[in-house]
């Protein structure tokens, strides 16, 4: 070989090295490229698995403390549990009332002293004792009262009460005295707790308190009968006194006479409003008043109340007013002595504290739907005056019992302070409502508003024609004025107002108008009525006059109303206006003919029969008197009064036993019954015994002390067609 070829072949051969240890180096290379990898890779999960190391143990050494603050934590709740549970026993150890807790097989968990005090000396009494075991002590070692039963049912009775749901109470006497109440109540988780209430102070109170109750109700029917005797006591001399001193002031007295007789009257009415004030009062304390209705005319109640204010009023010069809604029936069922009384009470404020004006009573109403059925109206009453009013701050308290405004406006009026007091309990009674709008210096307007069924139409309708197709009105008041045009106008009367006596005469000599009647005022300013009458008279005027006037003294004998054809007495009733006005068509026939009624009046009082037949006296008609009950049963047979007039209370045979007396006879000899009135100072009686005088056959009663206007009323009510008129009204 050679050289060249040896150098090549080595040549070659160093290439072939180099190139094999280029490759290795790559090789080589490419391993530390994937060992650094590995070793970067093992690196990493070395750092992460130290980081997660110490990641745990910095979780366990917080679990550490956790758990630590739990322990402590626990440990401090169980603390407060124990001590809550502490407390909570302490307090229920410290109270009077027995507490116990039974599981859900009625075994005795725990107890308080007060529960377990009365089985003390009983080792068995205690937590594990079955509900029923206690039971079996209480009765059958005479701990508890069971009455006539065995232990064996009182035990087995007392412990089946647990068997409903709720568990009814039940109270347990023990001997010791001690009462006390078991309440027992099933708990969510099927225990029970038993609360034993301590009751002794309870019952002991609740026993004061009966026999307090029956104190109270003892002195009440005391006060009750001492009211009703005192009432009686008062008012029968009471009756002398005003009874006389009116008729007193009938008769010619001297200046100074007038004086005493009137201050007399005057103050005998004033006690005796009081009395029934105070008396009324007593009876709505003791919710003892109650109503009685009845049919009754309310227009005719108004005026009634009017007229017996009336006097009072006209002396200082007051026109009182009634405005009735013509629209409205006049008859309702109510309690006609309470619907009297407020009416009183609101009109006889009014006129006490009006020093001139007039005082207004206005009646207007609307039909309504009762819960029974039947026609109803829904009435408003007002009672409007132009008096001193009454300041806002004081409207709020004036219906309060005792109640009156105390200011220098007002000082001089005396009262007891109930009558507002009274109205507003009989309205509410009524189911009505009562209020007052006033401005001090302005007036008051007291009202009431209370819903009336209708009664049945009026015995004689108002529908007979008028011999009248245009009245001449002559009043200085607008209201009155207004008024009687709007009585008039509905029954097709033609009325030309006139503000005085010198314009009606004007309008009567002009000659335009022709008047078929003339109305007119009494107290006018100037030209007063009968200067008027007399005028139109002297002018050749020669229609009908009527006169209204307020002073009852002005009649057709005074030579004065020599040219008048009639006198109506204000305020005007409407049923009288149009009565009156009828009358002046002439008469078909006949006269005034026949008997004088005849009354018999039973009165033990000799007092009392001179005062009844002096308030008579002038009347047309045949008395005779019955000093007792026996002798008024034989009057009735022998004298056969067209009415009686029975007093109550009489020695030997009272009022009463008399009426049935008579009411007896009158059965068996199948009679007409005989109108007997009672007389009674009792009236607060007589108010809530409704029922029994109709039992004992009387049909009305008059309380004392008497009055001539309510006597006349009576007898005019119940005159007998056939007798004369009363004299009193031929006198109008």
């Amino acid at each position: 070989m050679s050289l060249a070829e040896k150098l090549a072949r080595e040549r070659r051969a160093r290439l072939a090295a180099e190139r094999l240890l280029e490759q290795k180096q790559r090789e080589l290379f490419k391993a530390n490229q994937q060992l650094a990898k590995h070793a970067r890779a093992l690196s990493e999960e070395v750092v992460e698995q130290r980081s997660v190391a110490e990641s745990a143990r910095s979780e366990a050494e917080q679990i550490k403390g956790q758990h630590r603050r739990v322990l402590s934590d626990l440990e401090r709740a169980n603390s407060l549990a124990q001590m809550a549970e502490r407390r909570l026993w302490e307090s229920v150890e410290t109270i009077r009332d027995g507490f116990a807790v039974f599981d859900a097989r009625q075994r005795l968990v725990a107890a308080n002293r007060a529960f377990l005090v009365v089985f003390e000396g009983r080792a068995e009494a205690a937590p594990g004792v079955s509900y029923r075991r206690l039971l079996e002590i209480c009765a059958h070692e005479g701990l508890v009262e069971i009455g006539a039963a065995t232990p064996e049912a009182w035990v087995a009775r007392t412990h089946a009460r647990l068997d409903s749901e709720p568990i009814e109470p039940c109270v347990l006497h023990f001997r010791s005295g001690t009462c006390v109440r078991l309440i027992d109540r099933r708990t969510q988780s099927g225990d029970m707790v038993s609360l034993g209430l301590n009751i002794t102070e309870t019952l002991r109170r609740e026993a004061d308190l009966e026999e307090a109750r029956e104190r109270a109700e003892a002195a009440s029917r005391a006060k009750s009968a001492f009211l009703a005797n005192m009432s009686h006591e008062i008012r029968t001399p009471m009756n002398g006194v005003v009874g006389m001193a009116e008729l007193l002031c009938d008769t010619e007295l001297s200046e100074d006479q007038r004086l005493c007789a009137d201050t007399i009257r005057s103050s005998g009415e004033a006690l005796l409003a009081i009395i029934n004030d105070v008396l009324d009062y007593s009876k709505i304390e003791a919710d003892k008043l109650t109503l009685h209705p009845e049919p009754f005319d309310l227009e005719r109640c108004i005026h009634e109340v009017a007229m017996l204010l009336q006097p009072d009023a006209g002396s200082r010069g007051i026109d009182m007013i009634i405005d009735f809604d013509m629209f409205l029936p006049t008859r309702y069922v109510a309690d006609p002595g309470r619907v009297r009384q407020v009416l009183t009470n609101l009109v006889g404020n009014a006129v006490k504290f009006t020093e001139e004006g007039h005082v207004l009573i206005r009646v207007m109403g609307y039909e309504v739907a009762p819960d029974g059925g039947g026609d109803a109206r829904q009435l408003h009453i007002t009672v409007e005056d132009t008096g001193i009013g009454i300041a806002p701050q004081d409207q709020a308290r004036i219906f309060a019992q005792f109640s009156q405004v105390e200011d220098q406006s007002n000082r001089k009026f005396e009262g007891t302070g109930l009558g507002l007091a009274i109205a507003r309990q009989l309205v509410g009674l009524m189911g009505g409502d009562i209020w007052v709008e006033s401005d001090p210096g302005a007036g008051a307007c007291f009202g009431f508003s209370v819903t009336m069924p209708v009664a049945e139409a009026d015995a004689a309708p108002l529908d007979a024609p008028l011999a009248i197709g245009h009245a001449l009105v002559v009043d200085d008041n607008l209201v009155n004025r207004t008024i009687l045009e709007r009585q008039l106008v509905p029954y097709g009367v033609e009325v030309t107002l006139c503000r005085s006596g010198e314009e009606a005469l004007a309008a009567l000599d002009a000659g335009s108008e022709a008047f078929d009647v003339v109305l007119t005022d009494h107290a006018m300013e100037g030209m007063d009525g009968l200067a008027f009458t007399a005028e139109l008279r002297a002018r050749g005027h020669a229609m009908p006059v009527l006169l209204l006037t307020s002073n009852p003294a002005v009649t057709r004998d005074d030579p004065a109303a020599a040219g008048l054809t009639g006198i109506v007495q204000k305020p005007v009733l409407r049923r009288d206006l149009i009565a009156r006005l009828q009358q002046l068509a002439p008469p078909a026939g006949g006269g005034a003919g026949g008997r004088a009624m005849r009354v018999l009046a039973a009165e033990d009082n000799r007092t009392n029969r001179l005062v009844f037949a002096r308030m008579v006296g002038d009347l047309d008609i045949a008395l005779e008197f019955a000093a007792d009950g026996r002798e008024a049963i034989a009057l009735s047979d022998s004298f056969a009064p067209d009415l009686i007039f029975m007093d109550i209370s009489m020695p030997g045979l009272d009022g009463r036993a008399a009426t049935r007396a008579i009411r007896a006879r009158e059965a068996e000899r199948e009679s007409p019954p005989i109108p007997i009135v009672a007389l009674t100072a009792h009236a607060m009686d007589m108010e809530g015994d409704a029922e029994g005088m109709r039992a004992d056959g009387l049909d009305a009663y008059i309380a004392k002390p008497l009055r001539k206007s309510l006597i006349v009323d009576c007898l005019q009510a119940h005159r007998p067609p056939a007798t004369r008129p009363l004299a009193r009204m031929a006198a109008e």
